[in-house]
């Protein structure tokens, strides 16, 4: 008695998408909060110096801190900021970072 044929197409498999997909890293930001220690030509001098901001920009941004008390002073993936905050921590300014919403 002959052997049995045997099929040779392929099986298909069901794809599925996985469930727990890493979410790509979403913008953080770096803040600047307003204190009553550094003084607004320091603070503006930090920005010019640590991220090469014109003195415009600078200004401006320090004049939210001053106003508002607070600023975000840069963008960018968690590492940078984290980078950033502790650079304007050693100039002793009140930094943080966040998630950006």
């Amino acid at each position: 008695m002959p052997a049995p044929l045997l099929s040779l197409a392929p099986v298909e498999e069901e794809v599925t998408a996985p469930q727990d997909v890493a979410a790509p890293d979403v913008p953080w930001v770096t803040i600047v909060w307003n204190d009553p220690v550094n003084l607004m030509s320091y603070v503006t001098w930090v920005f010019e110096s640590y991220f090469g901001y014109p003195r415009t920009k600078a200004e401006r941004l320090m004049l939210d801190v001053h106003e508002k008390g607070r600023a975000v002073v840069s963008n960018g993936p968690r590492e940078s900021m984290e980078r950033d905050v502790e650079a304007l921590q050693g100039y002793g300014l009140w930094a943080t970072f966040e998630k950006d919403t």
